[in-house]
């Protein structure tokens, strides 16, 4: 697989490509310079199970901010340098563990050359970072239009102007919003370096529609191996990224851990509240470590049947609801008291039932 063979470059005191783990990377939202603000949206992050984050430099307000920041948590820290080549010197010297810059927007290669130089003193990891929106206008002319094939060849341009001045601790990153475009370019780049890769859908819309197009685009990327580092992109709390992200990466068998919670579409059958009971359900497995399947269930019909193949699980009957564990059914249970009986199993869960 792709990512078994892809270089491994240090990010903080995480590792990515040559087969590590694939991390799970947010932005923040935040005015960099508001470090009060800034941090706290990294530990809500954090606590959600983010791996990496990446804030926003484009003053020196904000380079001189990464240090304040970086002394409150506890993730690597990438600076995200549009042009001023200043500010991508100015945020590794106050502690960033990772910039990413496109080289073709820094302007002149001595200017390139300073960041480079900067970073080689450092050893900080450089992600080459390419958008399909932001494609050079002779590539277009050259492919006719923004295509994949034109998305790499700008990524690899930008690489080889760092690696011209001896540098080769990068990370790529190529976006596009268009979901099968970006996975064709992906698939092309692959097969033309031995780089880590940051995978993600960009610009890919609200929580809703967002999830969808990444879980597609990143489902056709990951599964053949490709990726050494993924974000979801959404508009609203970065928060709901890294949900997204970690049931992509359970769903695809890359990563283990968490409850995964499966529940029926509802029907005229159902007796019980169970989408109100389902969602409750989701927010309250979030706070317990346990790689288990917590199975939700509207009626007697299917229901015991599904859960039994869950190792805890409730179906649901008229105003109450069966609870079962590994199969067996434990007892019934009030519909009001089925939450509350789920949690204590969680609290007492220690798998050898």
């Amino acid at each position: 697989m792709y990512r078994d063979h892809t270089r491994i470059v240090q990010i903080g005191d995480q590792k990515i490509g040559g087969g590590n783990p694939i991390l799970i990377q947010s932005m923040t939202n935040t005015k960099t310079e508001d470090v009060r603000a800034t941090v706290a949206q990294i530990l809500d992050l954090e606590r959600a199970g983010c791996e990496i984050i990446r804030c926003t430099v484009p003053t020196e307000e904000a380079a001189k901010a990464i240090g304040e920041i970086k002394k409150q948590i506890h993730i690597p820290l990438v600076a995200d340098i549009h042009f001023d080549y200043r500010m991508a010197i100015a945020a590794m010297e106050n502690g960033a563990d990772k910039i990413r810059i496109n080289p073709g927007n820094i302007g002149s290669a001595e200017k390139v050359k300073a960041v480079v130089n900067v970073a080689k003193e450092r050893n900080i990891p450089i992600r080459v970072g390419v958008n399909s929106g932001s494609l050079e206008k002779n590539l277009v002319e050259k492919y006719g239009g923004v295509t994949a094939e034109g998305i790499v060849e700008s990524a690899l341009d930008k690489v080889h102007m760092i690696e011209q001045f001896d540098y080769r601790n990068l990370v790529i990153s190529i976006k596009s919003s268009d979901v099968l475009m970006c996975v064709k370019a992906h698939e092309l780049l692959a097969d033309k370096t031995d780089y880590p890769l940051h995978v993600g859908i960009t610009e890919s819309g609200t929580v809703q529609s967002g999830n969808i197009k990444s879980a597609i685009g990143l489902a056709l990327i990951l599964n053949q191996g490709i990726g050494d580092t993924v974000r979801v992109s959404l508009t609203g709390n970065p928060v709901e990224e890294i949900k997204s992200a970690k049931l992509i990466l359970r769903t695809l068998g890359l990563r283990k851990g968490g409850i995964e919670v499966v529940s029926c579409p509802t029907c005229g059958r159902t007796r019980i509240d169970l989408i109100g009971l389902a969602t409750k359900v989701e927010r309250l497995v979030e706070d317990y470590p346990l790689d288990i399947k917590v199975a939700v269930m509207g009626c007697a019909v299917n229901g015991p049947g599904e859960a039994r193949e869950a190792d805890l699980g409730v179906a649901g009957g008229i105003g109450e609801g069966l609870l079962m564990k590994k199969g067996e059914i434990i007892r019934k249970v009030p519909e009001e008291n089925l939450l509350a009986a789920l949690k204590e199993e969680l609290d007492n869960w220690t798998g050898e039932e």
